[in-house]
């Protein structure tokens, strides 16, 4: 007892700092991440016998809830402990991506162009040097020449689902919905004609993202960080953040039309018909059994590359889960550069997924690349604008993306419901 204190407290302290000190330190080459690995599985160890237990004090009738905050604080820091690691896990893969002799950049004149100006979403706010917010910060006599962002929590969708350029000005696709019949005939029979299977179209929303800040010439002259780039980075996080979001529950207006709005029951849905939606087993949660019947309603030919997606609040509730044996459902990532998994498939954390709600369909299986597609029309244009307000130079930038169902067969969602 005494050696899993002194564990746990040791995992505790660190996750408590994983996400601000640990995950600033990670080297590409994994050597911190398989530290944090080893934590985590420290901390889940531990979470499992304070979580055990509790169930057991339950059973007896004592309703502790000093074990009870104990369960949800190691609970918590497991999942400081998993962000970090997916964090590390994300960074590895962007050193390889860009390292020489590695794999190229799938979408090189996407990431190019925003490399070489700018970006922001909805940004109409000018920068000069007379006011402090509009740019004047970055311009005084001495200064830390670094700046803080506010953080925004970027989607992994573009990582999970398929992604296409487009040379058109629209994209269809053709769906077999099958239909085709046979029978059996002796020698002599007649044979009569059979049915033919029967084609449909499938169509992808489609929208336009831009944004369009400026600075002045002074501004971008005579600051002592490169504006350009960084507006070109503020523009880079604004266009993956509002992608993200559409991807995932876009209505289609002047947007991609998002995964979630394909879930059975909606209209204008696929031709082969809507994402089948399984109950959670239970009113405002999930139940462990209704995990199992999520996986197993995923026909077998489809969950080679299946995944979750589900937002973090939501892969903390589901931490407490266990099958009829008493396993927990979930388990921590065994080594460097491999997520946690839920019934031995990998979870994605989607950020813009609903969390556990009434009737909210907060969790996704299935094969991503298969189910959904993203689609790029000739990447990002940029246009700088010295001359429309002059003494402002504009960035207008431009980016026009697509999105849809492929197959609705290769998804799965949960709605938190009791049936």
């Amino acid at each position: 007892m005494k050696h899993n204190r002194v564990l746990l407290a040791s995992a505790l302290a660190v996750a408590a700092t994983a996400p601000r000190g640990i995950v600033s330190g990670v080297r590409a080459d994994g050597g911190n991440a398989t530290q944090l690995v080893q934590q985590l599985q420290q901390a889940f160890a531990m979470f499992k016998d304070e979580h055990t237990r509790q169930l057991n004090e339950i059973k007896a009738g004592i309703n502790d809830p000093l074990q009870a905050g104990k369960v949800e604080k190691i609970n918590e820091e497991i999942a400081n402990l998993q962000a970090a690691i997916d964090k590390t896990n994300t960074q590895i893969a962007a050193a390889q991506m860009g390292a020489v002799g590695g794999r190229q950049i799938k979408d090189k004149e996407y990431s190019d162009a925003f490399q070489a100006h700018m970006r922001r979403g909805d940004v109409q706010a000018a920068l000069n040097k007379g006011v402090a917010e509009d740019g004047g910060y970055t311009s005084p006599v001495e200064w830390d020449r670094t700046v803080t962002d506010k953080l925004v929590i970027v989607s992994p969708m573009r990582a999970l689902c398929s992604v296409q350029s487009v040379s058109g000005t629209g994209y269809e696709k053709l769906v077999n919905k099958r239909g085709t019949t046979s029978g059996w005939v002796g020698e002599e029979d007649a044979r009569t004609e059979t049915e033919t299977s029967k084609l449909a179209k499938q169509g992808y929303s489609w929208g336009e993202i831009y944004a369009n800040p400026s600075a002045t010439q002074q501004m971008l002259d005579d600051s002592e960080i490169d504006i350009e780039q960084w507006l070109a980075g503020e523009v880079d996080v604004e266009f993956a953040y509002q992608e993200g979001k559409a991807f995932v529950s876009g209505d289609g207006t002047k947007k991609p039309r998002g995964l979630l709005t394909y879930a059975a029951g909606g209209s204008n849905l696929h031709p082969l018909g809507g994402i089948e939606v399984v109950a959670s087993g239970a009113a405002g949660a999930i139940t462990g059994d209704a995990i199992l019947n999520l996986i197993y309603a995923l026909p077998e030919t489809f969950t080679g590359n299946a995944k979750f997606g589900m937002n973090r609040n939501t892969m903390l509730a589901i931490r407490k889960l266990k099958d009829s044996d008493g396993n927990y459902l979930w388990q921590p990532s065994l080594q460097a550069g491999q997520p946690s998994t839920l019934g031995g498939y990998a979870i994605a954390d989607i950020p813009d997924m609903p969390g556990v709600a009434a009737n909210a369909l907060s969790i996704a299986f299935g094969d991503f690349k298969r189910a959904y597609k993203i689609l790029d029309r000739v990447g990002v244009r940029v246009l700088r604008d010295p001359y429309t307000k002059k003494p402002y130079v504009m960035f207008y930038t431009t980016k026009r993306v697509g999105g849809g169902l492929e197959n609705p067969e290769c998804m799965k969602f949960m709605r938190i419901a009791a049936a």
